[in-house]
């Protein structure tokens, strides 16, 4: 009787074995039935990062409606500080958030919200704001999901030179030297670095003689671009021939000022932005910017909610594209009107041919 009972628990024991192995190679996805996400932005009233995060929350609902597990997204505004952002970051992972997409202020001081991430185990996904590699390097559960900052400047120095060439009126002057003033993001930043020093190199490089007239950093922001515009217009007038912005937004308060100053628009400097924000291309459109350089907002926010929501399930990472298991970068494109007249066509065609299927 003994030997049918130890028997029958060796076959117990057996069968709840296999079910536990089952359910450890079926991973925790089958299980799941919320993912909470964490975000915190550096400012949300960036225009690019706001409308990233617009294509952010979409994809979240698309993947929720897809999968059937709710997506449950907590965003904050550091306002630009360091310090807020920390204690945001502290909050999300007190509140039990599966993953943290941070959108750094200060790309050189991680240190707190990677420290916080370790000790208690969160995945983060660093995103826009490029920090430091050596940071990134410092735990195997952080990421960054961005584009190469050099990339932008070489395409927006193409964007003048390829102008230059086809459209002699930008040499106001006639002296066949590229006169130009700058509208710089942020002091320090490497993106704003990188942004202005390939944009330059690009342009000389092609052959064009150029004079740096001044720079002014202007942080990224319509409003303090139009104030710094305003006081190089003030010193160098009509003799500005090119506004060489590091994002839209800061092109955008050039133009503001132009206007505010009633300067006739066929006497405007060319303008170029980065960014290729909706606005940002309205004014190309317009023909208030030459070109802009589009930064795939909509890819990274796409990019970046496809890793969070792998992370959170403990899903395969290997469809996702990423370079050296730590990066996903999207490339850029020039923006102008031709392009963009080119989009619409090809839109409309693609339109045309499925209401004849």
């Amino acid at each position: 009787m003994k030997k049918w009972r130890m028997i029958g628990l060796l076959w117990v024991l057996l069968a709840l074995a296999a079910a536990l192995a089952a359910c450890g190679s079926a991973g925790t996805t089958e299980t799941v039935s919320s993912i909470k996400i964490g975000v915190t932005l550096y400012d949300q009233y960036d225009t690019y990062v706001s409308e990233m995060m617009e294509s952010f929350n979409s994809y979240a609902a698309q993947k929720a409606e897809e999968t059937g597990i709710a997506l449950n997204v907590d965003v904050y505004n550091a306002s630009d500080s360091q310090s807020t952002q920390d204690e945001q970051v502290e909050k999300m992972i007190g509140d039990g958030c599966d993953v943290i997409c941070v959108n750094l202020v200060d790309r050189t001081e991680p240190t707190v919200i990677i420290d916080l991430a370790e000790k208690n185990q969160v995945p983060v996904i660093f995103f826009n704001r490029e920090l430091v590699e050596e940071d990134l390097e410092r735990w195997d559960q952080l990421y960054y999901v961005g584009s190469e900052a050099y990339e932008s400047g070489i395409l927006q120095g193409q964007l003048v030179a390829e102008a230059w060439e086809a459209d002699s009126s930008m040499d106001k002057n006639g002296d066949g030297v590229l006169q130009y003033v700058i509208l710089e993001g942020e002091a320090g930043h490497q993106d704003a670095i990188m942004r202005t020093e390939f944009s330059v190199s690009t342009i000389t490089d092609s052959g064009i003689a150029v004079e740096k007239l001044s720079y002014a950093i202007a942080n990224w922001n319509r409003a303090q671009a139009q104030t710094k515009m305003a006081q190089m217009l003030a010193q160098y007038g009509d003799a500005i021939e090119l506004v060489l912005a590091n994002n839209d937004d800061m092109a955008l308060g050039a133009i503001d000022e132009l206007k505010a100053e009633e300067v006739p628009v066929e006497e405007w400097p060319a303008i170029v932005g980065i960014d290729g924000t909706a606005v940002g291309m309205e004014a190309v459109l317009a023909g208030e910017m030459i070109g802009t350089v589009y930064q795939d907002g909509d890819g990274q926010a796409r990019e970046m909610l496809n890793l969070a929501y792998a992370l959170s399930t403990d899903g395969d990472l290997s469809g996702l594209d990423l370079q050296d298991g730590k990066y996903i970068r999207l490339p850029y494109y020039i923006i102008t009107a031709e392009t963009l007249a080119e989009e619409a066509a090809e839109t409309e065609t693609t339109a045309d041919r499925s209401e004849q299927e």
